[in-house]
């Protein structure tokens, strides 16, 4: 009874979300729905109902992570643990013999482990989600009175190390856009050269759109047609979590969106863009082969660009958006203005990620002690 009625609540929740098929994230969450599915027949019974019973206040992609965690825990404790028992045949009530000291044991197997014939290994920044996920997980069932305890609330969250921000300079972001821009680039093969002809508009606008807004990747291949509003220099994103909002861009930023915008819709009406028929004529951005542009086709197009420009720095999308933000909060100096443009719900990551490492506030802080009045004389 109580299976029919997961299923029951699950359908209606997945239904709403389906409700058009033809949009990206429906489309998205479709898939992450799907993969949910397939990998809760590994793992006990009651994961469904967890999985249920968070998904009116969290994103597909956070459940389909959760659930990767938790395979590898309960794959840890089936190995580690519950020696006898397979991993979808460990119950709650044998979680209830576990002690914080066993969270803490399954961290330190996170360092170096094996799941499923790979080697992994998990730095501060895994073990910290990882742990996160299992808070979520226990915290649940506590509150449903189905454990006893929560004890993955009194294991520490592993200590991270803040990374250097890396971000472009103002004259590499020039010798980046230059580069895209070029006609004929000659430190590359004919083929090469071939593809960055065919692609030129398509790369530039999408080079610029993260420089000039700081947008995630996700949000920049969920972008349509109909999302972008040239009289007014704006457009609409679909933010992490599934918020919408409204950014604006400048002149500078129009030009090349306006450009492949123009070159797009010519190419659209023949049903031809890069001499393939579309599958999606509502996306913004395309494949080579037609179809809405991928997270992986975006990452590497910039990984090709900016190895030429700065080898030294691995430039991801990534880094253009934390380009974006230091230069705005630099031209700014106002870390709420920053977080909404961003899109942070938390300004403590605004505040760590573009405030507090700054250099330039590092150099200005440093030119601003003085050891002597300007009037005294060092030799008396």
């Amino acid at each position: 009874m109580q299976s029919k009625l997961l299923d029951l609540v699950y359908n209606l929740c997945y239904n709403i979300a389906m409700d058009n098929k033809d949009n990206f994230y429906a489309q998205r969450d479709e898939k992450n729905s799907e993969k949910i599915k397939q990998l809760c027949k590994e793992l006990p019974h009651y994961i469904r109902e967890f999985i249920v019973g968070i998904q009116m206040r969290t994103s597909s992609l956070t459940r389909l992570n959760y659930v990767y965690d938790l395979r590898i825990f309960y794959d840890y404790l089936s190995k580690e643990v519950f020696t006898t028992l397979k991993p979808n045949e460990i119950e709650l009530a044998d979680l209830e013999t576990l002690k914080a000291f066993d969270i803490e044991l399954y961290l330190d197997y996170l360092t170096a482990y094996e799941f499923q014939g790979k080697k992994y290994q998990c730095g501060e920044r895994a073990k910290e989600r990882k742990l996160c996920s299992l808070r979520s997980f226990f915290k649940y069932f506590f509150n449903k009175d189905k454990l006893s305890s929560n004890i993955c609330a009194k294991v520490d969250l592993p200590k991270k190390h803040e990374k250097p921000i890396i971000r472009l300079e103002p004259d590499e972001i020039t010798k980046l856009l230059d580069r895209v821009d070029a006609q004929n680039l000659t430190d590359v093969s004919k083929r090469e050269n071939s593809y960055h002809e065919l692609t030129r508009l398509r790369d530039a606008a999408i080079l610029t759109l993260f420089l000039g807004t700081g947008i995630r990747i996700s949000e920049l291949v969920g972008l349509n047609y109909d999302d972008f509003d040239f009289s007014a220099n704006s457009f609409s994103v679909t933010r992490k979590g599934g918020n919408k909002s409204v950014l604006y861009f400048t002149d500078e930023i129009a030009a090349p969106l306006k450009a492949y915008y123009d070159w797009q819709k010519s190419q659209i009406n023949d049903n031809t863009p890069f001499g393939v028929k579309i599958a999606d004529q509502k996306a913004m951005f395309y494949s080579l082969q037609g179809k809405r542009i991928s997270i992986r086709a975006v990452e590497n197009l910039v990984k090709k660009y900016a190895k030429h420009i700065t080898p030294l720095k691995h430039i991801t999308p990534h880094k253009l958006r934390s380009t974006f933000g230091t230069e705005l909060y630099h031209n700014t100096q106002d870390i709420y203005v920053v977080a909404d443009v961003l899109g942070h719900k938390d300004i403590n990551t605004t505040r760590r990620h573009y405030a507090a490492t700054s250099d330039d506030i590092k150099r200005k802080a440093a030119r601003s002690v003085k050891l002597r009045d300007d009037d005294d004389d060092p030799s008396t």
